[in-house]
């Protein structure tokens, strides 16, 4: 039977490379072990990982890591979207081997794909694979609601959808109304901004970036308590940092692991990106290290 039991904080890990591109397999395991002890119920292997960057034998190698340390105490998700169904069939596959306990895939983008042949993309993987199916709705790589509903009747693997597809609210809510019996499960992603009005629109988790995990915990829990008022001031706090994080063309990136080493998790040498990725000027550096000051964050 399928896992149809996740919910909660699911932060993308982030890739810690020196500037010569070489993971740093050290810094990963540490960060695995701070998102456990911040109690994340689960992980992920991601666009913010700059999974799209890596070869096959450094994803292999990325997602070992990331199992082993974790062991079972935290859910592990692998993105495993190509541009092809062969790929993504033999990347999914190969996740599911080394112990993935689900799997994130976007459609094709390259070339795209009518509706029928998304959906087809998608059940063929689902026919390979015994775990559970993040669909994932990228603005790059859009799964419409009823798409995902769609792919959710199909087969029962594709049970779960990420919705960040600006703007997500509105695509949350009409997920939600769709849904009817197909049993697709709604999780928020981009970094988290819109976090607490997606879980009122029927979101039961989030993926946010790798850097504050102890505050999306933090605020989950107290939704969970029926606090929405102290969720809503405790995630107020980050507003700014958050805002600075979802910078594109690669800046966040470099963003994301600058944050990574000022909280004490990675080494200054594995704060790099992978290129192509834009890079923060000194000015946008010293700007988040006092946002960061400001929060009690430095340091940690």
């Amino acid at each position: 039977m399928v896992d149809r039991t996740m919910k909660g904080v699911y932060p993308i890990l982030s890739l810690p490379v020196n500037s010569k591109g070489r993971i740093d397999h050290e810094d990963m395991a540490k960060q695995v072990e701070w998102f456990i002890d911040c109690g994340v119920h689960g992980m992920g292997v991601a666009m913010a990982t700059e999974v799209y960057k890596l070869t096959d034998k450094e994803r292999d190698g990325v997602l070992k890591t990331v199992v082993d340390v974790t062991a079972g105490r935290a859910k592990v998700v692998m993105n495993t979207g190509a541009e092809g169904t062969d790929v993504a069939i033999e990347w999914s596959a190969r996740a599911e081997v080394l112990g993935a306990d689900a799997l994130m895939v976007r459609p094709p983008t390259y070339v795209p794909s009518v509706a029928a042949e998304n959906v087809e993309y998608f059940v063929r993987i689902a026919k390979a694979v015994k775990i559970p199916i993040f669909l994932q709705d990228q603005s790059t790589a859009p799964v419409p609601p009823a798409l995902a509903v769609r792919c959710a009747k199909a087969h029962p693997n594709l049970c779960y959808i990420k919705v960040e597809t600006p703007p997500t609210l509105p695509r949350m809510a009409e997920a939600a109304e769709l849904r009817g019996d197909s049993g697709l499960i709604l999780f928020g992603g981009a970094g988290g901004a819109f976090v607490l009005e997606e879980y009122r629109r029927g979101s039961v988790g989030t993926m946010p970036g790798s850097t504050l995990p102890d505050v999306f915990v933090r605020t989950w829990n107290m939704w969970q308590e029926g606090n929405e008022k102290g969720a809503e001031q405790e995630f107020n706090k980050y507003a700014a940092i958050i805002r600075t994080l979802g910078q594109g063309l690669g800046l966040g990136n470099w963003v994301y692991k600058h944050i990574m080493w000022r909280r004490g998790v990675f080494k200054k040498t594995s704060t790099f990106a992978r290129h192509p990725a834009l890079a923060p000027d000194r000015m946008a550096l010293k700007e988040v290290d006092q946002l960061l000051d400001e929060l009690n964050l430095m340091g940690k």
